[in-house]
């Protein structure tokens, strides 16, 4: 979180879990407010991962679990997700947010998103922090930020869909720090902007 340069790498998303019917495309059929769970995992970090890390700590894997609760009227959504680290950090994590889907066509949505991401300190200070050790083997001033937002995004979707069950996206996501996080002396940049191309499989339980 925070480099100034970037990768290319393969994704595997699980998202957008719901208790209505959807489509490939992304358009759900039923409105009104759902809970659902909530999962999530961060990938472990490393000292040689990034120049930027040298003198680090490393952190292991960390899974992530809880709920999200939505409410959907037409095209428009509102959401909140808390859940609970493990592994990596112990903290509690979740983003608030808004989208909207606009049928450009009978197959083709494009959905603009935006979304804010907090956290507790336990969060901030993992991934954020440095430590009076790590002070010394880095050479990074200690620096112990605070939990609250940690970073806002916007984002547009577009999703063409194939079958009832299979589609072709294309997304860009644009995020910055914000507060403590990014005042963190191992970011490199606030902006960290990406790209994702892929297929979507849209599973059902068949309730």
């Amino acid at each position: 979180m925070g480099p100034d340069d970037q990768d290319a790498s393969v994704w595997i998303i699980l998202r957008n879990g719901s208790l209505t019917r959807q489509k490939a495309d992304g358009r759900e059929t039923t409105d009104g407010l759902s809970i659902v769970p909530s999962f999530n995992l961060i990938g472990s970090r490393g000292a040689d991962d990034h120049d930027a890390l040298r003198g680090m700590d490393d952190i292991s894997r960390a899974g992530e679990i809880g709920f999200q609760v939505a409410y959907d009227q037409g095209p428009a959504r509102g959401y909140i997700a808390l859940r609970k680290g493990f592994g990596g950090y112990k903290g509690l994590v979740g983003e608030f947010g808004a989208r909207y889907q606009y049928a450009a066509t009978d197959r083709l949505t494009i959905t603009p998103r935006a979304e804010a991401q907090f956290s507790s300190d336990d969060f901030t200070e993992t991934y954020f922090g440095v430590t009076a050790d790590e002070s010394i083997t880095s050479g990074y001033d200690a620096y112990a930020p605070g939990g609250g937002i940690y970073s806002a995004a916007i984002e547009v979707e577009a999703r063409y869909a194939v079958t009832d069950t299979m589609a072709v996206l294309g997304e860009f996501r644009y995020t910055r720090l914000l507060g403590d996080a990014a005042d963190s002396p191992i970011v490199q940049d606030k902006d960290q902007p990406s790209v994702r191309l892929g297929v979507v499989r849209r599973f059902s339980t068949g309730f």
